[in-house]
């Protein structure tokens, strides 16, 4: 694959996840920053999955689902919390 190409990705991935982090740090309310956390975690995923692509290394593929999943394990925790009447501060 082009470098031209990789290097496209990683320059939007990290516009995403500045995006993404400022939303985490002003975020109205502790749901809205809980989905961005989400968000920041399969960005995370997503630039090791294209890290592992212009490598050649199948074994970042592997760290890229642990990170996946994990982040989505946590999501599903922070959403049990607030449903059990968490903080909030809407």
């Amino acid at each position: 694959m082009s470098a031209y190409v990789i290097n496209l990705v990683y320059l939007m991935l990290s516009v995403a996840l500045l995006l993404g982090f400022i939303r985490l740090a002003k975020g109205p309310s502790l749901p809205d920053r809980v989905v961005a956390l989400e968000l920041v975690a399969s960005i995370v995923a997503g630039m090791v999955g294209v890290h592992a692509i212009y490598t050649g290394v199948s074994s970042f593929l592997d760290v890229a689902i642990v990170l996946a999943l994990t982040a989505f394990l946590a999501a599903i925790g922070f959403a049990r919390f607030l449903e059990r009447g968490g903080p909030r501060d809407d």
